[in-house]
């Protein structure tokens, strides 16, 4: 049930963005939407002009779909009251937010953005805000959801519409609490606009998205636009990389930093990283605290951090953020161990920047110890961040094996992405890089090639279970595809001491 007893109108829309014009006559819409396809009737379809895509061309289909209004940023001939905007894209999110009656403001929304870590983070607070009696939504890279609610994601962050929507389902339904991830797209694109939070977290920054963006100080910039005082209440920085060192310097808002760093507020010491876990301990700003994350990895002590601090600064306590922490079993993708009774390491994870490769390899080797072989499945997406992939295939080739494979190449070819990747890695050995374009094929190889004691690491997708190929979309799960060759390899061994018993007869 929409949430308004009266249906917003064009000329409060009017009101509220001063430099638009209305043409035609006044009209109430339901609600809006950027894309055609999902206009109902009584709906107002927001015109936006992308890289590829101009929304203007797709008035026709709208209006076939039962649209009672437009916003353009030009006049069209067509039959339909009009606002006319200077940007749809920069009005989408004030005009979303209005529409639903300020969402936001009813909220504790959270907000994490950076590179890496921004889902595992916002899992883990979303655990402890629920141990400490919160109802809470979820908004990211994942999914967006709520009580019985499970929307899966198009976008990190979603477009303005929807985010605010949901924002208001949440409210209906009696949410107090919403964290979300925060993309460096979501905020450069006006989707967070109008949307404000009660906490925004830093992470770290690497080089990410620089086809998008241009230079890293631009994806920087775009990332430091969530801890404006129009935007946010309060900061919880990581200093452990330069970025967040110079965020914390920068911004205006209160902060609190934690990390590694000896002079962040809340640092983190005694990390130890198990098969069942990561454990650490807290230390500054009143704290003296022990945790332990059933999420393997050395940098979910960093993500605990940033977690275990937002929940106190929402109120909960040392008890209730520590059993937040530790009752949150893990996050789909992220560090997700693959068991069928082998004797081998198996692991799929979501990593896919140069630095998170080479942690991840560096956990599972702290892990398995000196004498067990890491086997790292890898690729590279098409049509992003071609300049990093030299970088990424070195990060993969500091695994024992790297099996260089296709990564949701979209419409480029899959060998030239692979043919970038091997360039990082002139100077290593090539006995230790193997190419298998066939992703199924490739976790396959790594797996039938392990034994006991050893590693397989299986990166860039996590709990992603499809990819496009040209104009073809393909139905692959890493997890699945693991399973199924672990399977068969136990098959396999189970049927040679068969035929070695039998032969022994």
């Amino acid at each position: 049930m929409f949430w308004r007893e009266v249906s917003p109108k064009l000329s409060e829309l009017h009101t509220l963005l001063p430099t638009s014009q209305l043409l035609g006559e006044d009209a109430e819409f339901i609600d809006l939407t950027l894309d055609s396809r999902e206009v109902r009737k009584g709906w107002m379809f927001c015109a936006t002009k992308g890289s590829k895509y101009d929304g203007h061309n797709f008035i026709e289909e709208a209006a076939r779909n039962g649209a009672a209004a437009l916003m353009v940023s030009q006049q069209v001939d067509w039959p339909l009251p009009q606002l006319i905007v200077p940007s749809v894209r920069h009005a989408l999110g004030k005009v979303s937010d209005y529409t639903h009656g300020h969402p936001s403001q009813k909220l504790n929304l959270i907000g994490v953005t950076g590179t890496n870590g921004k889902t595992t983070t916002s899992y883990l607070i979303e655990s402890i805000l629920k141990a400490s009696g919160h109802s809470t939504g979820l908004i990211g890279t994942i999914e967006a959801k709520y009580k019985d609610s499970r929307h899966p994601s198009i976008h990190t962050t979603p477009e303005a519409p929807d985010l605010h929507r949901y924002l208001r389902e949440m409210v209906d339904e009696g949410i107090d609490s919403v964290v979300m991830e925060v993309s460096s797209h979501g905020i450069d694109q006006h989707r967070v606009d109008s949307a404000h939070f009660s906490v925004a977290v830093f992470t770290n920054l690497t080089a990410e998205h620089l086809d998008y963006h241009g230079t890293i100080e631009q994806y920087y910039w775009a990332k430091s636009q969530l801890f404006l005082h129009s935007r946010s209440d309060i900061a919880i920085i990581c200093i452990d990389d330069p970025w967040g060192e110079r965020l914390a310097q920068q911004i205006e808002i209160p902060k609190i930093t934690f990390g590694y760093n000896p002079i962040a507020d809340v640092r983190i010491t005694e990390v130890k990283v198990t098969p069942e876990g990561t454990n650490l301990k807290l230390e500054g700003r009143g704290y003296d605290t022990t945790l332990h994350v059933q999420i393997v990895g050395a940098c979910n002590a960093q993500n605990a951090a940033a977690a275990f601090i937002a929940g106190r600064v929402l109120g909960a306590s040392e008890e209730e953020a520590r059993l937040g922490i530790e009752s949150c079993t893990g996050v789909s993708g992220r560090f997700q161990q693959v068991k069928l009774g082998q004797d081998f390491l198996v692991v799929v994870d979501y990593a896919h920047t140069p630095d998170s490769i080479k942690a991840l390899i560096q956990t599972v080797r702290d892990i398995i110890g000196p004498s067990g072989k890491v086997t790292l499945v890898a690729g590279a997406r098409g049509r992003r961040d071609r300049i990093k992939r030299p970088e990424l295939g070195r990060a993969a080739a500091t695994a024992d094996l790297a099996i260089l494979t296709t990564d949701n190449p979209g419409d480029e070819d899959p060998s030239n992405i692979v043919e970038q990747l091997v360039a990082g890695t002139f100077d290593i050995s090539k006995k230790h890089i193997q190419i298998e374009l066939d992703r199924a094929l490739a976790i396959k190889r790594a797996i039938d090639g392990s034994e006991k004691g050893d590693a397989v690491l299986i990166v860039g997708r996590g709990h992603e279970s499809f990819f496009r190929v040209g104009s073809n979309q393909i139905s692959l799960d890493d997890r699945k595809e693991a399973e199924k060759a672990i399977l068969a390899k136990l098959n396999h061994s189970a049927s040679k001491r068969v035929v070695a018993t039998a032969e022994g007869l």
